[in-house]
């Protein structure tokens, strides 16, 4: 039997609600400017004559709104939501766009999960207003946000499209000709790849995160590094990490040579890999280390570097040395073939956490005050010695075999990458040898996957408020940044190099109008700068002058006011100098005088 129909109060069916859209709503507002009557669109789109008259009467707001939407959320339906759910999704599409910036893969599950609870949140900020309301992250709901957002094209872990599958396979293809056209062997073939650390970060079951919690102030948990780390696929040229951090000195460093540190330490605002921090990289560290890995291994100098498409990866490295040849991977590959991401910084992140355990348990006798200050004491060098200690337990095995899916042919030892299960149970141990007993193993691999997270939902709301501040490490220097300014020196240097780029065009363009246009263009967007320089330099002459007249006249006013301030004998200083005179005439008049023979 077919279902009863809902009946009204008054015993008719109940009519069933229609979601109007923006562009229905539009539509509806032109037909009616066009000269049809409320009645005929009524009729004809099956609605109340109501509704549209309120459509009709609401035009301006209605048109107001659809200017400043995209088309395609103008497309979704108008039902007024509620502003929980509003601030929820707006929040989460900030996330996600987050996590796809920094190249952090995601899941449906982990977009799902991140919703509820960010409404959860959100319910408990809104108090007694928002206890009736429910969210279960659906996936009906899941599929709708994905269309309200223009999110259907995310890289999504366990989801990737047949397109990227595809690129991958093909990838192996073109990589297997640059290697053998370019005669690379294992040892010449490098791959590095980024990755975040959150260097003080414990299982969120311990009592020292729970009670970070609930402190006022900076999270020591939230304090992240991020790290460039890398080898050749013989596994057995492992490349010094590079370091990006957020404080340029932070007081653990203080009087430390910097250059001597197990890492490339660099420093930025926001602790990122920048393009900059990139190139000099490459620059200065990883062609010096090539060259001299090469002839310490009698190769041929040359390399192959293999990088995903990142925003800090420009795309013009292949020019910084004719030594090394630069090819990026497909977009969307980087779960799939990439090798350092096949498990060997899965492996980094978890014998770093191994060796954290083992300091705690070497130095604390199970005593939880002295865990609490020992955990007060760790600070970012404890962090960098940890770094490097981890970074050299990585086997060769480990760093070859994670190329296998790439490159099999240069797989050596197919039993070298394993998931760090051992190091898992080793570091549930070691926890509770410290005194965190309720640490379990699912603990632990929630931090070790926790690296690749950037904000908080606390941090999102913020964000979304326009509220996020810079916040300090305890143990970090609260340095304020200072305000750039232009000196002429710098400017004189900027100058500089662009007349060698100019110079350089007009040399080799065989398209002489093509780069004298260039030049017309460049010099006219600089003359700002120009202008900046000669107005600098008119400043530093005006100052020179200036310093010149006063220091003249301090130098006479001194004079005068020596002159004028009575000796300790009580002779002035002009008095002297007049009696020394006269007794020098009369020396030079008296013919006994030494001065006269």
């Amino acid at each position: 039997m077919r279902p009863a129909s809902r009946q009204s109060s008054s015993g008719a069916p109940k009519a069933k609600r229609k979601a109007i859209t923006l562009e229905m709503k539009k539509y509806i507002i032109r037909r009616y400017e066009g000269g049809e009557t409320v009645r005929d669109i009524s009729k004809s789109l099956g609605l109340a004559t109501s509704t549209v008259c309120g459509i009709h009467k609401a035009s301006e707001n209605i048109k107001a709104r659809a200017q400043r939407m995209t088309p395609l959320v103008a497309a979704k339906l108008t039902r007024k939501r509620s502003p929980l759910m509003e601030n929820m999704e707006e929040s989460l599409g900030m996330w996600i766009k987050h996590q796809n910036e920094h190249r952090m893969p995601l899941s449906t599950a982990l977009i799902q999960a991140k919703a509820l609870r960010l409404f959860n949140d959100f319910k408990k900020r809104a108090g007694e207003s928002a206890a009736s309301e429910t969210f279960g992250a659906s996936t009906g709901w899941y599929a709708k946000f994905k269309g309200r957002y223009n999110l259907r094209h995310l890289k999504m872990t366990g989801e990737t499209a047949g397109a990227d599958v595809e690129a991958a396979e093909a990838f192996k293809g073109t990589l297997k000709e640059i290697i053998e056209g370019g005669g690379y062997s294992p040892e010449q073939v490098f791959n590095v790849n980024e990755t975040g650390l959150f260097w003080k970060r414990m299982p969120a079951s311990t009592f020292l995160s729970r009670e970070e919690k609930t402190a006022p102030g900076f999270k020591a948990s939230r304090d992240r590094l991020a790290l460039l780390v890398g080898a050749n696929a013989a596994g057995d040229c492992k490349l010094k990490p590079l370091l990006v951090y957020h404080s340029k000195t932070p007081r653990a460093l203080k009087g430390c040579v910097k250059a001597d540190l197990p890492v490339i330490w660099r420093s930025n605002k926001k602790g990122w890999i920048t393009a900059s921090v990139f190139l000099d990289w490459l620059k200065n560290h990883f062609c010096p280390a090539i060259e001299k890995y090469c002839r310490k291994k009698n190769l041929d100098h040359k390399a192959l570097l293999l990088l995903n498409n990142a925003p800090g990866h420009p795309p013009t490295l292949s020019e910084l040395s004719e030594h090394v040849r630069v090819e990026f991977l497909p977009k969307n590959t980087t779960p799939l073939i990439q090798p350092m991401d096949q498990g060997v910084i899965r492996t980094f992140n978890a014998y770093y956490m191994r060796r954290t355990m083992e300091q705690i348990v070497a130095n604390t006798d199970k005593d939880v005050q002295t865990i609490r200050e020992f955990w007060r004491s760790y600070n970012i060098m404890d962090a960098i010695d940890n770094i490097n200690e981890a970074w050299n337990q990585v086997a060769q095995t480990t760093l070859n075999a994670c190329w296998g899916k790439l490159w099999k042919e240069c797989k050596r030892d197919l039993t070298g990458l394993q998931e760090p299960v051992n190091d898992i149970h080793r570091i549930v141990e070691l926890a509770r040898d410290a005194g965190f007993h309720e640490v379990e193993q699912a603990d632990v691999v929630e931090v070790l996957e926790s690296h690749g997270e950037e904000l908080t939902n606390e941090e999102f709301i913020k964000l979304r408020k326009g509220l996020v501040s810079v916040e300090k490490d305890d143990g970090a220097e609260a340095t304020k940044s200072p305000t750039p300014t232009f000196t002429l020196r710098n400017l004189a240097e900027a100058n500089r190099r662009i007349e060698e780029g100019l110079a350089i065009y007009a040399r080799n363009d065989p398209n002489q109008e093509r780069s004298s246009e260039v030049n017309r263009v460049i010099r006219k967007a600089m003359s700002c700068y120009t202008e900046l320089y000669l107005e600098k330099q008119r400043q530093a002459s005006e100052l020179k002058i200036n310093r010149f007249f006063t220091t003249s006249t301090s130098v006479r006013s001194t004079l005068t006011v020596t002159s004028l301030t009575p000796s300790p004998s009580g002779v002035s200083l002009s008095k002297r100098q007049d009696s020394s005179e006269e007794s020098s005439e009369e020396k030079a008049d008296d013919p006994a005088s030494p001065a006269t023979h």
